[in-house]
């Protein structure tokens, strides 16, 4: 069975069209898996630390899944579990799509922003964000208050994202690329959850730092 893209009004499309990373991963999406490898660290050792605190989710939604890495990751970690991925860029989701196939309909993938809950039954037993809350500016702090209520209460939250960098220059060139990073995740995350496992590294010899956090709703 086929993996199912579930698709939105009209007017949410269009919507979705022109927001500034939409267009932004238009671009990028055909050279993401190609060159994201250098510096989007953290993203493989999220998914395995996640099982050190929990041994079988049987539900696990993505927060802006991309081209689906992750999702693979994670139902082969997790094969009993239903995942669905979310992502506001339909280029990305058309490469995921295709990574994701083999796992059928276990896997599925939704064209939408994260602007309010997705869990109208059961509520998710994990929830990842991997390298997207920096990106999402303004509206980050209210995508980890809405997961809150996406999680069930023994659920968890995994992220895998920027941290900051000491260089003034450099966060001037991320932010050129629409990501954020100023510790600001990291300062919310702690606000909204209880951290069961937090790591921050290293990246290129301090040229900035990553963060690997695992928490529960508070």
């Amino acid at each position: 069975m086929s993996t199912v893209l579930t698709a939105t009004p009209a007017a949410s499309t269009n919507r979705l069209h022109d927001h500034p990373l939409s267009a932004y991963y238009r671009w990028h999406a055909g050279i993401y898996d190609l060159t994201r490898w250098a510096f989007l660290f953290g993203r493989q050792s999220l998914v395995r630390s996640v099982s050190q605190h929990m041994m079988m989710p049987q539900r696990i939604l993505e927060i802006g899944c991309g081209t689906g890495s992750n999702l693979v990751a994670l139902a082969a970690r997790f094969p009993k579990a239903q995942i669905m991925g979310l992502d506001l860029s339909r280029e990305m989701l058309d490469r995921a799509r295709a990574k994701v196939r083999p796992h059928g309909s276990r896997v599925g993938l939704i064209h939408r922003a994260y602007d309010a809950p997705m869990a109208l039954g059961p509520k998710f037993d994990l929830i990842v964000c991997s390298y997207s809350l920096s990106m999402i500016n303004p509206g980050y702090d209210d995508v980890l208050r809405i997961s809150r209520h996406d999680l069930s209460p023994r659920g968890l939250i995994a992220v895998a994202d920027f941290h900051s960098s000491p260089y003034a220059w450099f966060r001037r060139w991320m932010g050129v690329n629409h990501v954020r990073m100023e510790g600001q995740v990291l300062t919310t995350l702690n606000q909204c959850f209880q951290p069961l496992a937090c790591q921050i590294r290293h990246a290129y010899g301090g040229l900035w730092t990553y963060l690997n956090y695992i928490g529960n709703p508070r």
